[in-house]
């Protein structure tokens, strides 16, 4: 049993799945957060820029 312990402890397989998982969770960590801080600011974000469009005009010349 103890050599199964020292076998299960040096063996790397799946190490890299682990390190993919760990740095895409983080990703995802930092997604969130940045989403979570600019979420207040959306909506006027969002009406500056209903205010700009519509006052731009369309000039058609062909």
């Amino acid at each position: 049993m103890i050599d199964w312990f020292k076998n299960f402890r040096n063996d790397e397989s799946g190490a890299v799945t682990v390190d993919w998982v760990v740095l895409t969770a983080s990703v995802c960590g930092l997604v969130a957060l940045a989403i979570a801080g600019l979420q207040g600011n959306m909506s006027s974000i969002g009406q500056k820029v209903e205010v700009f469009l519509s006052s731009q005009s369309i000039n058609s010349t062909f």
